[in-house]
């Protein structure tokens, strides 16, 4: 019991970070497993030599000393290889960046690996030829990509590999279990579509006024909407024609219109955020990233919540089978500036196997490769749901990025929110709204 409440622990504090949130202090250090160092001008050599011919590495990390994300696979790296000492050359998470993008543009060989924070970065970093590309190691290897379920080849820009999936996050599919009881309704299944998820949120809206619990709830966020147009990997949210986002938006509208989830303008005017809801249990059910479960875990362990809940996979579109899901990846690649380019590839290639997959689940880290030993650990932990329907509901065969590898991502993002949240507070038609994006998104690309 006592282990299970440590990796309890573990779990929630590997996730509270994400790779989609900026947390931490503003610290900027480099760091071997030895403890801090001071930053010198010596050059790797100079450090070979005083570290009795040892091979170096330098990786770039955000937030090292309070997350187990990096630590953990950097640690486990060395005890495989002693010859090899590893810099780590940390920045805060909101630094992190604007701290890297200055050490490129100084083409210096330091650092070596880098973990990218965000897609956009990447992009930048790729454009610019600061990154290596990584598929002539690959092809020398014969390496695999199968292992990463489709991950590591939306990964790939200008028909090169800059990165391989390091961390991962995805939509799953929260419900209160003592609500379903209550209403002696069944759980949503681990093969539900997205006709049957409405049909259950209706099912489980119950009460009125400050007693009312909804069927379902939609976060304000437009990948709560987009998401699901996009999960059977034939469109993605950048597009010349946005047609193909209509029903989802119908849908969406019709929910709210029903009263099945919460309105927008409320939790947009009163800044409500999606865990207090679950938390207070004015819901049954809630799509939300798999960084989710630690944030419950947490929750119960402090005795903050006390119901019965669980997970399942995120529904599906009626024409696509159960297993497709939406999400985002930290990869790891390397710098085109290193003068360690086969050592940086040895561990990009470790960081990033079905091995360290193992390591890190033992931190709570999901990874960008599933084995059945990583989600029994994870599931491990105590105030995770127990039976078996719940580790099933962590497995996809399908993974779909939220927004794809480009250019104008950031910018098209902006449009997206904008137009999403004039549909959801009526001043635009679904059809209007799709016509704003035709009109914005073709500006910004170019069209």
């Amino acid at each position: 019991m006592k282990l299970k409440r440590v990796l309890a622990m573990m779990l929630a504090a590997g996730m509270v970070c994400t790779s989609l949130t900026a947390c931490g202090g503003s610290k900027t250090s480099e760091s071997s497993a030895a403890g801090s160092t001071e930053k010198t001008e010596t050059t790797k050599s100079d450090e070979k030599a005083s570290t009795g011919e040892k091979k170096v590495l330098s990786v770039t990390t955000w937030d090292y000393d309070t997350s187990p994300t990096f630590q953990t696979v950097v640690d486990a790296y060395m005890a495989k290889h002693p010859d090899v000492e590893i810099k780590v050359i940390d920045t805060s998470a909101d630094e992190y960046n604007n701290s890297l993008g200055i050490s490129l543009s100084a083409a210096q060989p330091d650092p070596d690996v880098i973990w990218v924070k965000d897609m956009g970065s990447m992009l930048q970093m790729a454009d610019k030829k600061q990154l290596l590309p990584l598929d002539d190691f690959m092809k020398k290897d014969n390496f695999d990509l199968s292992i990463y379920n489709g991950a590591a080849e939306q990964l790939q820009y200008n028909e090169a590999t800059y990165g391989l999936p390091y961390r991962s996050d995805w939509y799953i599919l929260y419900y209160n279990k003592d609500l379903f009881d209550a209403a002696g309704v069944p759980y949503p299944s681990n093969d539900m579509t997205w006709d049957e998820y409405y049909d259950l949120a209706a099912k489980m809206t119950s009460g009125e006024g400050s007693a009312k619990v909804y069927g379902g709830h939609n976060h304000t966020w437009q990948a709560l909407v987009s998401n699901w147009a996009v999960q059977d990997g034939k469109h993605t949210v950048v597009e010349k024609d946005y047609s193909f986002l209509k029903p989802w938006y119908e849908e969406a509208v019709a929910l709210q219109d029903n009263g099945y989830i919460q309105d927008f303008s409320t939790l947009k005017t009163a800044n409500i955020h999606y865990s207090s809801v679950f938390k207070n249990q004015q819901c049954a059910m809630m799509p939300m990233g798999s960084w989710f479960i630690a944030t419950m875990i947490q929750s119960q362990a402090s005795d903050e919540t006390s119901f019965n809940w669980g997970i399942a996979r995120i529904p599906h579109p009626a024409d696509t089978e159960a297993g497709y899901t939406v999400g985002a990846l930290t990869p790891v690649g390397i710098s085109a500036y290193t003068d360690e380019p086969d050592l940086s590839w040895d561990f990009v290639k470790f960081a990033t196997s079905e091995e360290a997959a193992n390591i890190l689940a033992e931190q709570g880290v999901f990874t960008g490769i599933q084995t059945e030993q990583s989600l029994k650990t994870i599931a491990s932990a105590q105030f995770f749901p127990e039976g078996e329907s719940n580790v099933e509901a962590l497995t996809y065969t399908h993974y779909i990025f939220d927004r794809p590898l480009d250019p104008k991502i950031t910018e098209i993002k902006t449009v997206l929110e904008e137009v999403h949240e004039m549909i959801m507070i009526k001043q635009y038609t679904v059809d209007q709204g799709i016509e704003e994006l035709n009109k914005r998104v073709a500006e910004i690309k170019g069209w």
